[in-house]
């Protein structure tokens, strides 16, 4: 991005974060684990549908939580990943934590999204697309860090859990 149109667009972006969504994981397209090397819990159409307008396609950085565990830093993908060529919208969550076991389908999650990090792109080759994410979560390591944002981790959201939580 450049130029001051980039610079409105992410201010607007920016002025609808922190975003609080939940929802149960589902099934996504399967290669965030086998392709990518980095598992990824996905929401529902329904979790993607209701997203601010303003939060296009692009990576985002937060927290989240599965059912009532731990609170860990995530990575977020929103939007139709061109180097795939999705044809549906997708709101794919990296969590910063390895689980075991790692099948959580049906399980609930809980995101705080904090920021933006950068517009979705196209990338040359795989490799690429995966140097890309590993210096996502670099860089989102980095703003959490930040004690601007140390607040959201301890956030009433991830204590507050509903009954489809236990």
């Amino acid at each position: 991005m450049g130029g001051s149109e980039d610079e409105i667009l992410v201010a607007g972006i920016r002025n609808k974060l922190p975003h609080y969504a939940e929802g149960p994981i589902v099934k996504g397209f399967g290669r965030g684990s086998t392709e990518l090397g980095f598992p990824t819990a996905n929401f529902p159409e329904e979790v993607i549908d209701g997203l601010p307008d303003e939060l296009i396609g692009g990576i985002y950085w937060g927290y989240a939580q599965v059912q009532n565990g731990p609170v860990y830093g995530m990575v977020m993908s929103i939007g139709w990943n061109p180097f795939y060529n999705n044809t549906k919208r997708a709101m794919e969550t990296h969590i910063l934590h390895k689980f075991e076991p790692s099948d959580l389908y049906g399980q609930h999650l809980r995101v705080i999204i904090a920021d933006f990090l950068r517009p979705e792109s196209n990338f040359p080759s795989l490799q690429a697309l995966k140097d890309a994410i590993a210096n996502d979560i670099l860089n989102a390591n980095k703003e959490m860090e930040k004690e601007q944002f140390s607040v959201l981790k301890s956030d009433p959201f991830f204590q507050s859990c509903a009954k489809n939580c236990r």
